[in-house]
């Protein structure tokens, strides 16, 4: 499998990834891992990485809101929906025309429970002005399959599965489905980081093609890339401007929408360390928000305690925060992962730099910070003459 490898990667960077991977490797199908994994499988199945993308004729329980009360955005039934994505945050519905798939004008706001119009705009993704400005005349093939499904094939438009499935994390698994062996399937955790953390990367970032169009499309996925190759010779990050607030990012780097969490990852202090996705999340599934190993805080705590070398310094947890025990304001993530990123209207997801924002870069930068994220009564000014008055705070680093 190895050889293979080697052999693989010039040919996919051929312009021909779709057709000589597809040649090459085998899949077997996230079903036929359960025989050895039942443990692990029983866990995924239940996941949103499984149940991203699903098929109402075969999950009635797929759509989350009532499709029989009118409302001005609603113009399709519940027969035009081939397949839901999403339930967590919004749900997005997609219509299946000839051999592709097309996005449905409209989305389900999940917390707020209203519908929502549904169209990429322009100047906001790079891709907007290679395709027509209507849902109609966009499919989600080049758009979005290649991360929601186990290998999309670009030329036949065909899956081995849809979802995230195994063989995303882990490779073509047909092979170690006939002969189990650790040398024809791919563990993240025995990778180095750099190779682990593309695993999430591929798709958990802004990012294009280093080749694109290809064969005449544009594609907003890492088209050809596998786990266990090298990420960066398929795809680049997004690039961004200090001091520039775009559609991605804010003026301090930080990532301004959804789906950037690799983007934000490869700029902190943990990846430099060697630390990786899933030495915080499990994919395979658990009872934590976010499929987290731990509850958040005890999450962070494993590595950084109250006088810790890695900090925070101060003797408890209460003194380095300035909040009361069990208060959100308490939370690490309150402060070091604050929800400034945009996944639909006013609700955003964490930050995953890891950085303190201070208030001062509400001000000079317009990013928001984490202080005036919770305390939105508050005045970025108030944040700052309260982080001053801290004894254990740099003034310094508050002032930039």
């Amino acid at each position: 499998m190895k050889s293979s490898r080697k052999l693989l990667l010039p040919l996919l960077l051929s312009g021909l990834p779709g057709l000589v991977w597809a040649q090459t490797a085998n899949y077997a199908g996230s079903a036929a891992c359960r025989t050895c994994h039942s443990a692990v499988y029983d866990r995924w199945k239940n996941t949103r990485m499984a149940n991203v993308v699903r098929d109402p004729k075969e999950h009635p329980d797929a759509i989350i809101p009532d499709l029989s009360k009118a409302d001005p955005l609603l113009t399709f039934k519940k027969d035009d929906i081939a397949f839901v994505y999403g339930s967590k945050w919004k749900q997005r519905y997609f219509q299946k025309v000839a051999d592709d798939y097309y996005p449905l004008p409209a989305q389900w706001d999940v917390n707020h429970k209203i519908w929502r119009a549904y169209l990429v705009r322009e100047g906001t993704d790079w891709w907007v002005p290679f395709y027509p400005g209507d849902n109609s005349k966009r499919p989600t093939g080049p758009l979005c399959d290649g991360c929601h499904s186990v290998n999309y094939n670009i030329q036949t438009k065909q899956v081995t599965e849809w979802n995230v499935g195994c063989e995303k994390c882990h490779g073509p698994g047909a092979e170690h489905v006939a002969k189990p062996s650790r040398a024809n399937i791919v563990n993240p955790s025995r990778l180095d980081f750099v190779h682990a953390n593309d695993v999430c990367i591929q798709c958990h970032s802004q990012g294009r093609p280093l080749q694109n169009p290809i064969q005449g499309r544009y594609y907003d996925w890492p088209v050809g890339f596998q786990v266990g190759l090298d990420l960066k010779e398929f795809w680049r990050l997004e690039e961004h401007k200090l001091g520039e607030t775009t559609f991605t990012h804010f003026a301090d780097g930080t990532a301004h929408k959804n789906r950037m969490q690799g983007n934000d990852f490869v700029t902190s202090e943990m990846y430099l360390h060697g630390v990786t996705c899933f030495s915080c999340h499990d994919v395979h599934g658990t009872a934590n928000n976010a499929d987290l190993r731990r509850p958040a805080n005890e999450m962070c705590l494993q590595c950084h305690g109250p006088k810790s070398p890695n900090g925070p310094r101060a003797a408890t947890l209460e003194e380095h925060t300035h909040h009361k025990a069990g208060s959100s304001g308490n939370e690490c993530v309150g402060c070091h992962m604050p929800k400034i990123e945009q996944t639909i209207a006013d609700v955003n997801v964490r930050a995953h730099t890891f950085r303190f924002i201070p208030p001062a870069a509400t001000d000079t930068l317009k990013v928001p910070n984490a202080c005036n994220t919770c305390h939105t009564d508050k005045a970025s000014r108030w944040a700052a003459d309260a982080l001053n008055g801290w004894p254990d705070v740099s003034h310094w680093r508050m002032e930039n």
